[in-house]
């Protein structure tokens, strides 16, 4: 086949995925959110919510098995022989190739092994709809080790446990949980649509099916208002749901977002950085799971919050603890560097290159304070988004 033939093949994507399926098949089950007024969120805003033909999104399925079919024909006729990886790698570099074609090669190079169901909630379709979209999945790729999906705590809540069970059976192996806040309070303020029951409710409805089950939890949410209610109230929704992942989402603030109103009404006040990490040390030392802790987001400041829990808490809280006992002029050249890349990891400040690139940095735009230091890190995350 032949590379005008391969870029004949198109399926419809979605505009974002977790970190965690980077390498993943999206597939496009629905568009957007059903509920879109989250005020910390501008994804899917001026967007309408639709169920797409299941016949459309087994369409795509089947287009990206093609894709692959194609990309092993092409391997095969351009002397890449039996090298899945090289081929998939030489077509994904090719920026001329169009975006479906590059996804599934980075998809191949990586593996082929996991697919993600995209947009927002796609655990709202229909029971049967998404039974057939997940069964088409495993049918085109028999390989798949795991199919995943958002979902809303309270589409979850709503679900039976056997309806989860026959998901499951059908290749359905985990559900991201946008949980962000345990507190009614914190939930009501950023108009989040549900209580802390329904996030409880529909984790264990997951749960109890056998489907893995990945919570976020986001600090910052809270303002100073509703901090230290935010930390304990969250970790107590989660040590009562015992989720597989449990996800740090850093707050990420812009004039563009719903939630900005309350900044300049003075209804909500904004966490400063540091702030926020005393907030996720509080929340980490009352979180009493079995899963994993992950730091997985370029908003974290410390992506060294990870490890499977119990084990690793010590170690997490130790983390934070470090990071606040440090001078103000290491923890804002720490914080400067981690935001342009330079500090993968808060012991990179240890490294008298990066701490002295990053120190003259400072020096040179007279980053020497720390509301200065907080207006060029604005600027590096709004480019993150």
């Amino acid at each position: 086949m032949d590379l005008d033939k391969l870029n004949s093949y198109y399926f419809e994507t979605g505009p974002i995925r977790p970190p965690s399926e980077a390498y993943s098949l999206l597939i496009r089950a629905t568009r957007n959110c059903p509920w879109n007024r989250c005020t910390f969120c501008h994804t899917y805003k001026g967007q309408k919510f639709e169920l797409r033909p299941t016949g459309d999104v087994i369409r795509d399925i089947e287009t990206a098995r093609a894709i692959v079919e194609g990309i092993k024909e092409f391997g095969l006729k351009n002397g890449f022989g039996d090298h899945p990886r090289e081929v998939a790698a030489y077509i994904h570099s090719l920026v001329t190739n169009n975006d479906s074609v590059r996804q599934v090669s980075l998809w191949q190079w990586a593996g082929g092994r996991s697919a993600f169901l995209q947009d927002a909630n796609s655990i709202v379709m229909r029971h049967a709809d998404l039974l057939k979209v997940v069964s088409a999945l495993k049918d085109n790729f028999p390989e798949l080790d795991r199919i995943t999906s958002y979902g809303r705590s309270k589409t979850a809540a709503k679900k039976s446990v056997q309806e989860f069970i026959e998901l499951r059976q059908a290749g359905l192996s985990r559900i991201h949980i946008g949980m962000e806040s345990g507190s009614d309070a914190v939930l009501k303020f950023v108009d989040k649509g549900m209580i802390a029951a329904d996030h409880v409710k529909g984790g264990l409805n997951i749960k109890e099916a056998g489907i893995e089950l990945s919570e976020y939890y986001m600090p910052g949410l809270g303002g100073r208002q509703w901090s230290k209610e935010h930390a304990e109230q969250s970790a107590d929704v989660l040590n009562r749901v015992n989720p597989d992942f449990v996800r740090l989402r850093t707050l990420m603030m812009g004039e563009t977002l719903a939630i900005w109103a309350g900044v300049e009404s003075g209804e909500f006040d904004m966490l400063a950085e540091d702030e926020i990490v005393r907030e996720i040390g509080e929340f980490i030392s009352r979180l009493n799971f079995t899963g994993e802790l992950k730091s997985d987001h370029i908003l974290n400041l410390l992506p060294e919050l990870e490890g499977k829990f119990p084990e690793a808490k010590q170690a997490c809280m130790d983390t934070v603890e470090r990071y606040l006992e440090m001078p103000l002029k290491e923890r804002l050249n720490y914080r400067l560097g981690r935001r342009a890349g330079v500090y993968e990891k808060l012991n990179d400040i240890y490294d008298a290159a990066k701490y002295e690139k990053i120190d003259a940095a400072m020096r040179r735009v007279g980053a020497d304070t720390t509301g200065k230091v907080d207006e060029l890190i604005d600027g590096m995350k709004k480019r993150f988004i």
